[in-house]
């Protein structure tokens, strides 16, 4: 039995938003998360998330980043072009010599 699931979008596909806040928006697919049926399009619904001093950032900071939309407000505008193939090498019969 196949556990993955299948959706109309793939990451790097270009997508656009047709409903919610951010109507009309588009970008690239950046990631999908399967399980809560989201994807983090870029560039759309950016949120601020606080982060705690530490010694990466020894000042703290607001770091910006995409929240998740769902899928079903989500319409592919164009697929990735590059789709990686696999292609199998013929290996020629070895002919013995007589």
């Amino acid at each position: 039995m196949n556990n993955r699931l299948k959706y109309h979008v793939k990451k790097g596909d270009e997508v656009e938003v047709i409903s919610g806040n951010f109507k009309g928006s588009s970008g690239k697919i950046l990631e999908i998360l399967p399980r809560k049926q989201q994807v983090l399009v870029e560039g759309v619904r950016i949120i601020k998330k606080h982060l705690r001093k530490s010694q990466d950032n020894p000042q703290g900071k607001i770091a910006e980043r995409e929240g998740p939309i769902h899928l079903s407000n989500v319409k592919l505008i164009e697929k990735k072009t590059e789709r990686k193939t696999k292609t199998k090498s013929k290996k020629e019969p070895e002919k013995k010599a007589a």
